[in-house]
């Protein structure tokens, strides 16, 4: 039987994916169960009965959390057995980022401590430095930060002002800077410090001791949520780094930097699951005790409505994140076969699904931001209410849109990378589009009687011609200052973050299917067709919006009728489907999809 060829990244937009090649939250095996089992017990005992303590910064607290969780070996899941690690897969990591995800301001220490805080040296240190340091990161023993970021280098990173010069003796880089927004900053034993060496023009990468010489860090900022995280200014100032503590090449900085960002990008996508499914869980609580008008609030169709939005949001952003776990440890595994050590297969097979890492980031942020908001209302007044954990989830939830790259820059990402990824990779983008202009004429009398499966993936497949047809006429319209037309990317963008969410969505429903039965699956039916009905009309505002800004006439005209007829979608009732799912959850009183 021939192999079939893995779906690389940003191919999802030319090619159709099998139910069968995806992997699902349903299929967790025993040993991920336990991880799972274990972070929940951990933020059961040892952080939610402390959230006020944990927000206030009681001294040495959260430091202390993080050397509990590392005591349970929560620390090393991802690292390899060599380094006191369990070297578990990139799935498994997710699904140990969901669970912690739920922890408010611990999430955020313990995400920037077992991702960009240890994942540099892992990918990029050489073997003295692995075994120096990774151990006492695994273990708790060491805490870890990640200092990229300027006060005139945010999105720009790259114009950081941060150098390193070699000391007389060449024993030494002579480190001086001012990094912020330093998460983990300030309690914090080892750092990766990015600055320029002598006058070249992208950054190298240190890592810093916190007892060298000349680091000084500033008193704690105070933030709008994830209060008890730790984020400070720090200083360099003529800090003496030991050539041994060089980490990768020299001027190799920027992609260190980059692909860390990949990384946190998907990892972020699965850590909001978790803040999401608790926060559902504490507005269906709420609704089931709250009564007004002598009635459950439950009951009434407004609460309904909001419920149900906030699950097919949730459930549409988990399907898209494991789908695209796997792809990664589907590359991973390719690459070791091809003779790459692990680390780098890791990074390397992580950076090859930057698309996806950048939709996912955009997505589950703003699923997250929804269910948030929805909760506060949900509680009404009591959500204003500082004596109730869904303030605490609504100020947490802002900062990840602004978290490893704004949700702006990362739009446009998703574009840009899409079409310089299809050109180096072989699916040029605008041949697909001419290719698409072709084939309508025979689509037009090819409607017929299609099954339920058969329905969904037609629709999604014109989505992907809406995309393609779009991502081809920008191209051709302002070839290299597209970057330019950022309104426009953003419509496009949004165009194929639906796109993904939908297949996904619809490979998971169809895969459950074959699991557990039609009969047993007819609640996700109901989240799948609610998201593609939803998402045909949000593709066609986005679409007009992005062909009336750039064309006119006839060229206008025919892009218009395309879209109009590749949005097409049949009748779908929300309503009937919304209370079903929300009845579901009422039932249950907790997420339970």
């Amino acid at each position: 039987m021939e192999n079939k060829k893995r779906l690389r990244g940003g191919e999802f937009l030319i090619r159709e994916s099998d139910a069968g090649d995806i992997f699902i939250p349903e299929e967790i095996d025993e040993e991920q169960k336990m991880i799972i089992q274990t972070c929940e017990d951990f933020l059961r005992t040892e952080v939610f009965p402390i959230l006020d303590r944990i927000d206030s910064q009681e001294k040495g607290l959260m430091r202390d959390l993080i050397r509990k969780s590392g005591a349970l070996g929560l620390l090393g899941i991802s690292l390899p057995v060599e380094y006191d690690g369990f070297d578990q897969s990139f799935v498994t990591s997710m699904l140990a980022s969901e669970a912690m995800g739920s922890g408010y301001s611990f999430s955020v220490a313990y995400s920037a401590h077992t991702g960009i805080g240890t994942l540099p040296i892992l990918y990029y240190g050489n073997e003295e430095q692995k075994r120096t340091y990774l151990p006492k990161l695994a273990s708790g023993e060491w805490a870890a930060a990640y200092c990229l970021t300027e006060p005139n280098a945010g999105s720009d990173a790259n114009a950081g002002k941060s150098h390193a010069v070699l000391s007389d003796d060449g024993q030494h880089y002579i480190l001086n800077g001012q990094k912020m927004w330093i998460t983990n900053g300030g309690f914090a034993d080892v750092l990766t410090v990015f600055a320029k060496i002598d006058n070249d023009r992208v950054h190298s990468a240190f890592i810093v001791e916190k007892d060298f010489n000349g680091i000084v860090i500033n008193p704690e900022e105070k933030k709008m949520g994830i209060k008890g995280s730790s984020t400070v200014q720090i200083f360099f100032n003529d800090t003496r780094v030991p050539v041994g503590n060089l980490l990768g090449r020299r001027g190799e900085g920027f992609r260190i930097a980059l692909n860390i960002l990949h990384m946190g990008r998907i990892k972020l996508g699965g850590t909001v699951l978790g803040a999401a499914k608790r926060a559902i869980t504490q507005s269906v609580n709420y609704a089931n005790e709250r009564k007004q008008f002598g009635r459950l609030i439950s009951s009434f169709g407004a609460i309904k409505y909001k419920l149900a939005e906030q699950v097919i949001r949730t459930f549409t952003t988990e399907s898209a994140v494991y789908r695209a776990s796997k792809n990664v440890d589907e590359a991973i595994g390719e690459l070791v076969a091809e003779g790459f050590a692990k680390p780098q297969a890791t990074i390397e097979g992580i950076s090859q699904y930057a698309i996806e890492a950048a939709l996912l980031k955009v997505y589950g942020s703003e699923a997250l931001n929804y269910v948030v908001d929805e909760a506060v209302q949900i509680f009404g007044g009591m959500g204003f209410s500082s004596e109730t954990d869904v303030d605490r989830a609504y100020r947490d939830s802002r900062i990840n849109r602004i978290f490893e790259g704004t949700n702006e820059i990362n739009r446009l990402l998703v574009v840009d990378t899409t079409i310089k990824k299809s050109l180096k990779s072989g699916f040029d983008v605008i041949r697909y589009a001419t290719h698409i202009e072709k084939e309508i004429q025979e689509m037009e009398e090819n409607g017929g009687d299609m099954s339920y499966y058969e329905e969904k993936r037609n629709a999604i497949k014109n989505f992907k011609r809406i995309a393609l047809l779009l991502l081809g006429a920008v191209s051709k319209k302002f070839h290299r200052d597209m970057t330019e037309e950022q309104m426009i990317l953003f419509n496009i963008s949004d165009i194929i973050m639906h796109t993904y969410a939908a297949e996904s969505t619809f490979l998971r429903t169809e895969k459950l299917e074959g699991l557990l039965g039609k009969e047993k699956i007819s609640i996700y039916r109901d989240i799948l067709d609610v998201y593609v009905y939803d998402s045909a009309h949000h593709i066609l505002k986005s679409g007009l919006d992005a062909i009336n800004s750039f064309t006119e006439g006839p060229e206008r005209q025919t892009l218009t009728g395309y879209l109009r007829g590749f949005s097409r979608i049949n009748p779908v009732d929300v309503k009937a489907a919304r209370c079903r799912i929300a009845a579901r959850l009422i039932e249950e009183n907790r997420y339970c999809f």
